[in-house]
């Protein structure tokens, strides 16, 4: 039997998603924008909550498309506030909307999101060394300046919190635990 971090528990859903995503470098502009969006919409739920609505989340956000996401008005706005897929909280949805329209200011600047994200670790994965999850911290230095910089920039539901989970969601931060399986893939 493997060890696994110990947050994963045994729910079928959220061991593969630690054993196949969480914590493995990404540069995919695409995956990049939908975790900071699920990231977001996470925000005083479970991440198993999440992870049960990811294929409704997809559907509904146009498959996290930045572009057609940006481009969301009135009555997109209307069509997620009804759709019983996802998380129907206004404020979450609309921030969606508008870190879209940040992503696209992001780009343009940078290139990529890739190239913006990345550059607040150095563009190498952090690696830490946690033998316990009570150990692991809820924000560090680096998810301190990713959400002042995002913020500043007008994104939403981007608390430094919420940018370390997606820090370690994407990868820029190996938190798997010293005894897990997956702590020396990367």
């Amino acid at each position: 039997m493997k060890t696994r971090c110990a947050w994963c528990g045994a729910d079928p859903l959220y061991v593969a998603y630690h054993d196949s995503e969480w914590g493995t470098p990404c540069h995919d502009d695409r995956h990049l924008f939908e975790m900071l969006i699920l990231e977001g919409a996470q925000a005083g739920l479970s991440w198993l909550t999440i992870l049960k609505k990811r294929d409704n989340y997809r559907k509904a956000f146009d498959h996290f498309a930045v572009d057609k996401v940006a481009a969301y008005g009135e009555a997109d706005l209307r069509r997620l506030l009804a759709d019983p897929g996802i998380v129907r909280n206004r404020l979450k949805i609309e921030a969606a909307i508008r870190n879209a329209r940040g992503v696209l200011a992001l780009r343009d600047e940078f290139g990529t999101l890739d190239a913006f994200l990345w550059r607040f670790v150095d563009g190498v994965p952090v690696r830490n060394a946690w033998r316990t999850l009570a150990e692991v911290p809820a924000r560090t230095a680096q998810s301190d300046a990713l959400s002042r910089e995002l913020r500043r920039r007008g994104f939403n539901f981007v608390g430094s919190t919420i940018c370390y989970a997606f820090m370690q969601a994407v990868g820029m931060v190996n938190d798997h635990t010293v005894d897990c399986f997956r702590y020396g893939e990367r």
